[in-house]
């Protein structure tokens, strides 16, 4: 029988999917692509914004559309926000079910009547092994910050924070290695709390990061690991005790995505962030003064509820004064069930889309500064596809800083270069864009 999977939202979903499809395979299902025609299809859904929710029913319904008699399963946060609704789907799979979304889809089909897919007639493409670039590992789940923004503390366990035992981490990366990963991505719903339910620190203010160093101290250690990178952190984590522990790990990549969210210290208090904007400010300058250029990294949220245009140009001020090399820009979406979605002052559509615009200017320029920062300089790369540009095939991949770089394939060969592998080129052979 052939499934088909589709991931919305952030890296923990990606996580997920990842190990529902491992469970699918081991049970004999036939993996096959989205847009093919499968008998089963799974959507990890995800709903940080309404537009996440939009592209959630898009799929779902997409899925309808490539076989109409096929079972289509709902799972993650929309699922989970919507209390169970079909959304379009023949069954909704809650977060905390997710773990058992192989059990509840053989009993589904036990009382339905499903036609499996005669291949003859499409295209049936071979079955290829998975590529070994980065892999994504979920430690943690849950949190407990609340943003007046926020509905994932509700979707995500209520509030209740659950930590991956540092033991099963490093088994689970070393599986990893062994089966050809250079690099392991950790994530989770909110990384900085990583240990806090293990180690009994039970303020959400206390985040003092102890257990994340030591389960990363471990995983330093794992023979034929290359690289470890942190996915978005809480800045309230980073101390200069911190930072300089951290950086003794010398397969830490130097790419630090700090949550802001707004530059704006009114608009922080509205959101219920729990620093400032000058706090922030010097947790960037610590990670600066201890990594040479790292990459930092952050997500804005333009026309929350009350921000004036004076409250905007102060964040936009702040932006360009950070120099980020990278900014993720997000119009805010009123979620029914926050606390912001009841507040005074919405601000209107066509001013958060000006907003954003503005701000993207800056990033783009800010970007740019940042790459310029490796001209000139070889680069170890790890690749991971090959793209098409004005007619020439480049293999793409990063560096440490998660500067993308692109190596026309003519030359890959002087260097052995391949997906999945790292390796140290010329500068003269790459670009950035």
């Amino acid at each position: 029988m052939r499934v088909a999977f589709l991931t919305l939202g952030c890296k923990v979903n990606y996580y997920e999917t990842g190990k529902i499809k491992e469970e699918f395979e081991k049970d004999g299902y036939e993996i096959v692509d989205f847009d093919e025609t499968a008998d089963i299809y799974i959507v990890n859904t995800c709903t940080v914004t309404n537009m996440a929710d939009r592209k959630s029913r898009q799929m779902l319904h997409r899925a309808k559309k490539h076989n109409p008699n096929a079972l289509v399963v709902a799972c993650g946060c929309y699922a989970d926000a919507k209390d169970g609704e079909a959304l379009g789907a023949d069954m909704s799979v809650v977060n905390k079910d997710k773990k058992n979304v192989l059990k509840l889809v053989n009993e589904a089909l036990k009382g339905r009547q499903i036609t499996e897919v005669n291949a003859d007639g499409f295209e049936k493409k071979p079955n290829r092994p998975a590529e070994r670039t980065r892999a994504f590992i979920k430690i943690q789940d849950g949190c407990n910050q609340f943003c007046t923004y926020c509905l994932i503390p509700y979707v995500r366990g209520r509030g209740v924070l659950v930590s991956k035992p540092e033991d099963e981490v490093v088994d689970e990366v070393i599986q990893l290695v062994r089966s050809g990963y250079k690099e392991v991505v950790l994530t989770g719903i909110h990384l900085s709390s990583y240990g806090t339910d293990i180690a009994g620190e039970k303020s959400f203010l206390k985040l003092e990061g102890r257990p994340l160093i030591s389960l990363i101290g471990k995983l330093n250690d794992i023979e034929g690991l290359e690289r470890i990178r942190l996915s978005s952190l809480e800045p309230r984590i980073i101390t200069e005790s911190w930072a300089k522990q951290l950086a003794t790990f010398e397969k830490v990549c130097p790419h630090f995505h700090l949550s802001m969210q707004s530059g704006c210290d009114e608009t922080l208090k509205r959101m219920n962030r729990h620093y400032t904007s000058a706090e922030y400010a010097e947790k960037v300058d610590i990670l600066r003064k201890i990594y040479e250029n790292p990459a930092i990294t952050t997500d804005v949220i333009v026309g929350f509820p009350g921000e004036t245009e004076e409250e905007f140009e102060t964040t936009f001020e702040f932006v360009k004064k950070i120099g980020f090399a990278d900014l993720h820009i997000f119009q805010y979406s009123k979620r029914d069930g926050t606390i912001a979605a009841k507040m005074d002052d919405q601000v209107s559509a066509e001013l958060k889309k000006q907003r954003s615009e503005q701000l993207a200017k800056v990033m783009e320029q800010s970007k740019k500064e940042y790459e310029k920062l490796f001209e000139g300089i070889d680069q170890e790369i790890l690749f991971e596809t090959e793209q098409l540009i004005n007619g020439k095939t480049y293999l793409t991949g990063f560096n440490t800083r998660y500067v993308r770089f692109f190596l026309d394939t003519e030359k890959a060969g002087e260097y052995g270069a391949l997906s999945g592998e790292i390796c140290c080129i010329r500068a003269a052979d790459l670009r950035t864009d």
